[in-house]
């Protein structure tokens, strides 16, 4: 005879970690420079695939986009990888994702053609995020690197796997036109970059 109790399910539930919530004791990532040549910088024509479909080169496209890049979505139900939450700005993917698309109709309304979140995992394991938070906008993948590579995204290595860090891009026809980083707190990522359009403006 078993003997859990009822709220034994509720209990463990309530003590594995919500990829939903910040933890109000992140580390604040700082500037170490690894974005500095990415300012101005003209974007090459390398395609990523998208989770809406076929590719996206981010220099090949016209007026007003903005990339969000990020280390990885968690999974539901699933633990982040040891020591998470101790790297500074790995913490808040999905806070982020969720910024970006309750910010989406404002960053159209001020002139943003396109927006896309990136990141180094998979289509199919973005596809799973981007329809369970209903993200309006598509996820690209750089999972072969091809992009980071070419030219020099800020990574790092956790769990195994080479991450991207988080950082956002504003490009302006296929050319860098600002960079956000460090990005912190990460669900503020959005009102940053609304901030900064109308500072623009």
């Amino acid at each position: 005879m078993s003997s859990s109790q009822p709220g034994d399910a509720a209990a463990a539930a309530a003590q594995t970690p919500s990829h939903d919530v910040l933890p109000a004791d992140l580390p604040v990532p700082v500037n170490d420079g690894a974005t500095d040549h990415l300012r101005a910088m003209q974007l090459p024509q390398i395609a990523l695939p998208s989770t809406s479909g076929g590719a996206v080169s981010l220099g090949g496209l016209n007026g007003l986009t903005v990339v969000y890049a990020y280390p990885r979505t968690g999974e539901p139900g699933k633990p982040s990888p040891d020591g998470w939450d101790a790297i500074p700005g790995a913490r808040g993917c999905t806070p982020q994702s969720c910024s970006f698309r309750d910010h989406f109709a404002e960053l159209r309304g001020l002139g943003v053609d396109h927006v896309f979140g990136l990141s180094t995992q998979t289509t199919d394991y973005q596809s799973e995020m981007a329809e369970r938070l209903h993200l309006p906008f598509a996820i690209l993948s750089d999972h072969a690197f091809t992009l980071t590579d070419a030219i020099r995204l800020p990574t790092f290595e956790a769990g195994g796997m080479r991450l991207l860090k988080r950082f956002t891009l504003v490009i302006d026809n296929g050319r860098v036109a600002h960079v956000f980083y460090p990005v912190f707190p990460p669900d503020r990522s959005a009102q940053d970059v609304v901030d900064w359009l109308k500072a623009r403006a």
